[in-house]
This record gives structure tokens, C-alpha cells and sequence, in this order.
């Protein structure tokens, strides 16, 4: 049996919302050790989406043996429109039924509970190993700056240049019409941290990527004040959302290889 009771339900909304633009059928897998994770490509297997809710970040948390359920993210979101941000969501399996998840919404101030059933799927997915590694440079900015960084320059051109030196991190974007430059110095607030942008380096490193994507990961703004944006040359880009202690929603995509072969 597994019975995960979230009383912020608002979380497991803003965790859609975040991913459901990229992915479409997912497999949610629980274990007592983990507690609820998910791992997969995007459909053009370019970027990965890894999630992790820890077990102490839940008010319930049962599970019995290690489960995987496949699910279908717009269906579940559609339910999931049916929670206020303020009900606490509990979701269950039962052996008796393995094929079908029971969702309940509940709102003490409302003295409201609504019921639903999800079929599951069965989704065939391999799992990836995911080494710990040390990034040649990382930086740590307030979300929401990253957010309207890559919102803006995607108005410019298609692909941007991110730049992390030890006098900033800056992103370069050229299009049809004209340039454009945005650059964040390291600079550490000491009454507001969240607002600080830290950045570790070991070695300057630029790459390129495809902006379109970043703005997809944006969409995990809600979850943190803060991003991690870890590079390295010949690695894809780690951007991490950490969930006040909760877990973390982590994009990795790879760099663009610029194409030096010329036509004859």
C-alpha cells in the first residue's frame, strides 16, 4: 500500500506545472528510503527531468515496497485544477487495485473532501544514472531574475551564451535584430540572501544553449527564491530548484556543438 499525505497540496501543483510543458506519461517511483521521485526525458530527448520529494517532507508517508506509477501529467493535472492551493492532498495505491490512484482533497476550512480515481499507465522507462560530479564553475541567483533573464533575451534570438567568470555570469544572446548582453556580478546580500548571486568557479567555462528550453525550466520559479545554475565544459547544464528542504527539481540539458564544417 501507499498512502502519501501532502498538507501544502499547492506543492504538488506548482511540480506540474513546472514539468508538464516538457513531459507527457512519467513514472512517479516511492520507496521508504527515497520517498517520491521521478526521472525522465523530454520528448526530443534533449533535456532530463529529475524530482525528488524526501519522505519527512510529507505529513503521511506509507510506502510498503517500492512502487513505480505511471502517469499521464495532463490528466493529472486536470484533476489537480480541482484542489484549492489551501486543501491538503492525499494520494493512495491499494494492491487490491493496482492499475487505478485515489487522490482526496481536503479543506478543514471549508469542511470540504473530494474524491477522485486515476487510471494508472504502463509506461516502459529506463532509468539513468546520474553521477555526483564537480562543476568547473556554478552560480546561485534569485529565481525570479533568471526567469526574466531568459524571457527577455528569448525575444532577441534562439540560442544563448551563457559566460561564468570570476567577474560575473553573463548571457549573450544574437538574433535578426541586433545583440543583446545581461550580466550578474557576484554579489552577496547579508540582510536579504535570497537576492545575493554567488558564483564558485574553478575555471571560466561558456557554452551555448537553446534558450527555449531554459524558459521551460523557469517554470519551476514557484518552487524556490533561489536557482543553481552548475556548468562544465563537455557536461550538460545542472539548473536546480532545491524545495525548502523538501527535495529539489534539477534540469540538465546539453550544450549546443557548434557545427564548423563549411559548405564547398
Amino acid at each position: 500500500m501507499l498512502e502519501l499525505r501532502l498538507s501544502q497540496g499547492v506543492l504538488l501543483k506548482k511540480i506540474l506545472e513546472s514539468v508538464r510543458d516538457l513531459l507527457s506519461n512519467v513514472n512517479f517511483d516511492c520507496s521508504s528510503s527515497d520517498g517520491l521521485c521521478l526521472q525522465s526525458m523530454d520528448s526530443s530527448h534533449v533535456a532530463l527531468v529529475s524530482l525528488q520529494l524526501l519522505p519527512h517532507s510529507f505529513e503521511r508517508f506509507r510506502c510498503d515496497r517500492n512502487l513505480s506509477m505511471g502517469i499521464n501529467l495532463a490528466h493529472l493535472s486536470r484533476l489537480l485544477k480541482c484542489a484549492a492551493n489551501d486543501d491538503i492532498i492525499t494520494i493512495k495505491t491499494d494492491d487490491q487495485s493496482p492499475d487505478t490512484m485515489s487522490l482526496m482533497f481536503e479543506n478543514p476550512k471549508h469542511d470540504r473532501i473530494s474524491d477522485f480515481e486515476m487510471k494508472l499507465m504502463d509506461i516502459e522507462s529506463e532509468h539513468l544514472h546520474i553521477p555526483d560530479t564537480s562543476y568547473e564553475a556554478t552560480v546561485r541567483m534569485p529565481s525570479q531574475e533568471f526567469a526574466r533573464i531568459c524571457k527577455d533575451l528569448s525575444t532577441i534570438g534562439d540560442t544563448v551564451i551563457i559566460s561564468i567568470t570570476k567577474e560575473g555570469v553573463k548571457f549573450s544572446v544574437s538574433g535578426a535584430i541586433g545583440n543583446a548582453n545581461i550580466i550578474c556580478r557576484h554579489n552577496i546580500s547579508v540582510v536579504k540572501p535570497e537576492e545575493s548571486t554567488v558564483i564558485e568557479m574553478k575555471e571560466p567555462v561558456s557554452l551555448s544553449f537553446p534558450i527555449r528550453y531554459l524558459n521551460s525550466f523557469t517554470k519551476a520559479t514557484p518552487l524556490s527564491s533561489t536557482v543553481i545554475i552548475s556548468m562544465s565544459h563537455d557536461l550538460p547544464m545542472v539548473v536546480e530548484y532545491k524545495i525548502s528542504g523538501a527535495g529539489y527539481m534539477r534540469f540538465y540539458l546539453a550544450p549546443k556543438v557548434e557545427d564548423d564544417t563549411m559548405e564547398a
